[in-house]
């Protein structure tokens, strides 16, 4: 198929149908579509009338931000307000009937701890309506909509944990600012107890309880590198049995069976296939024959229902969005239920390419290249690119299809995601290898995937922009006051532009984690010059280069005041700004239209000083 210009919106605009969920007895599915250009939730039996779902929600004003099943009867779902992420939470039966309000808490972020499969009419919720900056686990009544507080957070807890019958028995806390714990009750009766307290760089997290209900699956790192899959008694933290370790990533997830009540395998996130482990051979051979149908796609298990009768089936791959798929084990048959994005053609799609290239301090760093359509790494020459730097920091990129990617391509960009230090999955070593490294080593790593693209041959040094959001927004800004010569112009998504200012702005729910914070960046008193030079903003000077900047108003992560700063210093000295600020929108553009605003400027701006290939 020869190469077209595809319309920016196909790459940009919601999915017709995403976010497939099974009812707990498999009778029926419930989906996200839009309606007036925002998701909503609709439901329809499983194998009934395609063309008649319902619709239960009717949110006009902000995408439903996610949903659940609680029950075979009722539906779950978050919305918060212009993007400022205090999710309330809403119930709906799946007729479309009685619409609650659960949590209708204006400033207040709730978020569902349990859906208590086997208890009906109730989950476990956590809020933090009754102090800011710290959340509170609550079971809620479905029925009566009462509320009951299990425990009042003394300050520091940070997450809840419960056993398979819905109690509440562990739970992790900030001690000093610095050193994590995690806490223990055999009874609801009892007080949480501590037995176990590290420095926040060494990870010990209970991941699940044993069938039952005596021993947890944990994923530790404690006395090693990586993340290892390990069995634990509670009671004391003390490891039993490694279950699961590689040598090169951290454990990532596990597959759980709740029907059987079985541990069925363990999951690290690899630098293009996954790294998979099997526990249950019965397991192995069904997603055997689960991949047969799928030889060229990824695929991936999205939901059961309870008697893992039914199974949702998600593939995908890095040149396309994806579809769903209804699958039966028993009779290994296999029913589309929706593409994902089908106005998109495969064959059009950039090909994401998994490479290396080594850090001038010796680090190697797993990275993806995609290329305009019909080049290869060897073929490509001499092309505009765009450096695409994660946010997080501590986060990852992986191997996929990416709608940013796929559009810049087809602009005739090429574009470089990197996994720079810090980055997750990759052990302690490397994640701490970023700590107080904003600016300085996490940036140079950035910098060499660009020297080892003109090594390749393969950019343009000429036409090459850096585009980021969040963390990925400072390293843009960063770049271009750091590395002036480096880069033509760049776009910064909801960037951090001033360390001092973005740490006395941070949600009051992180505060706890501020000293924390202040070994990981740098402490504003103790480190006062070192992010003195790293902010961006306090550099502006250095800046010779076009920017674009977009924030959203009501962003609670990298408040407003960071691009305004950024702004105003580079419009006082005459460097070309554009500007761009939506007042409906947080941390990143949700609603479709000013996705497209923001990409249709961000095209304009770049082909202004970029060019195309």
């Amino acid at each position: 198929m020869e190469h077209r210009l595809i319309p920016l919106e196909d790459f940009f605009r919601n999915s017709e149908r995403t976010s497939f969920q099974l009812s707990p007895d498999g009778r029926h599915l419930a989906y996200l579509a839009p309606y007036e250009n925002r998701m909503n939730v609709y439901v329809r039996p499983l194998g009934g009338d395609t063309d008649q779902p319902l619709r239960v929600t009717e949110e006009t004003a902000r995408d439903v931000a996610g949903y659940c099943w609680a029950d075979n009867e009722r539906l779950l779902f978050m919305k918060d307000v212009g993007g400022d992420e205090n999710y309330q939470l809403f119930g709906v039966r799946c007729d479309g009937s009685d619409l609650r309000a659960y949590t209708p808490f204006p400033g207040v972020r709730t978020a569902l701890l349990d859906d208590l499969e086997e208890q009906p009419d109730v989950v476990m919720i956590e809020m933090n309506r009754r102090n800011p900056e710290v959340f509170d686990p609550y079971r809620l009544n479905l029925r009566t909509g009462e509320l009951t507080l299990l425990a009042e957070n003394p300050g520091n807890y940070q997450g809840w944990m419960t056993d398979h019958q819905g109690r509440l028995r562990a739970a992790t806390a900030i001690v000093d600012g610095v050193n994590t714990q995690l806490l223990y009750r055999d009874t609801e009766d009892e007080p949480f107890r501590v037995v176990l307290t590290t420095n926040f760089k060494t990870t010990v997290n209970f991941l699940l309880f044993t069938p039952d209900d005596k021993q947890v699956y944990a994923v530790s790192n404690r006395d090693r590198d990586k993340l290892a899959l390990v069995l634990m008694d509670p009671a004391s933290a003390t490891e039993l049995e490694v279950l699961y370790e590689d040598e090169r990533y951290d454990v990532s997830s596990i597959m759980y069976s709740r029907k059987r009540k079985k541990l069925l395998s363990v999951y690290c996130t690899g630098h293009k296939e996954p790294v998979r482990h099997y526990f249950d051979e019965e397991e192995r051979a069904l997603r055997e024959r689960i991949k047969r149908h799928f030889p060229h796609h990824r695929v991936a298990v999205a939901d059961t229902d309870k008697a893992e009768e039914n199974y949702l089936l998600y593939a995908g791959g890095d040149r396309t969005r994806g579809a769903y798929y209804h699958y039966v084990p028993q009779t290994d048959t296999l029913t589309l239920l929706a593409e994902l994005a089908p106005w998109l053609h495969e064959e059009e799609m950039a090909e994401m390419h998994a490479v290396t290239y080594t850090t001038r301090d010796g680090l190697t760093i797993e990275a993806y290249l995609s290329l305009p359509y019909g080049l290869t790494p060897a073929t490509a020459r001499h092309l505009p690119v765009v450096i695409h730097p994660h946010g997080g920091p501590w986060a990852r990129d992986t191997w996929g299809y990416s709608s940013v990617v796929q559009f810049l391509c087809n602009r005739g960009y090429a574009v470089m995601r990197m996994n720079f230090r810090g980055s997750t999955g990759y052990g302690r070593r490397f994640l701490e290898a970023s700590y107080k490294q904003w600016g300085l080593r996490m940036q140079d790593d950035i910098t060499d995937a660009v020297e080892w693209l003109k090594a390749q041959g393969i950019a343009d040094p000429k036409r090459i922009a850096i585009y980021g959001a969040s963390y990925g927004g400072y390293a843009t800004l960063a770049g271009v006051a750091f590395t002036p010569k480096l880069y033509a112009c760049g776009v910064d998504y909801v960037g951090v532009s001033n360390l001092f200012t973005f740490m006395q702005t941070i949600p009051p729910y992180w505060r706890p984690m501020l000293e924390m914070m202040y070994e990981q960046v740098g402490n504003p008193e103790t480190d006062r010059e070192q992010l003195a030079a790293t902010s961006p903003a306090l550099h502006a000077d250095r800046i010779e280069v076009p920017l674009f900047i977009a924030q959203g108003a009501n962003d609670p992560r990298v408040n407003k005041a960071e691009s305004d700063q950024m702004v105003a210093a580079l419009r006082e000295r005459g460097v070309e700004v554009e500007y761009m600020v939506k007042e409906d929108e947080g941390h990143g553009f949700s609603q479709e239209e000013n996705r497209f605003d923001f990409y249709r400027a961000m095209e304009a701006f770049l082909a202004k000083h970029l060019g195309r290939a």
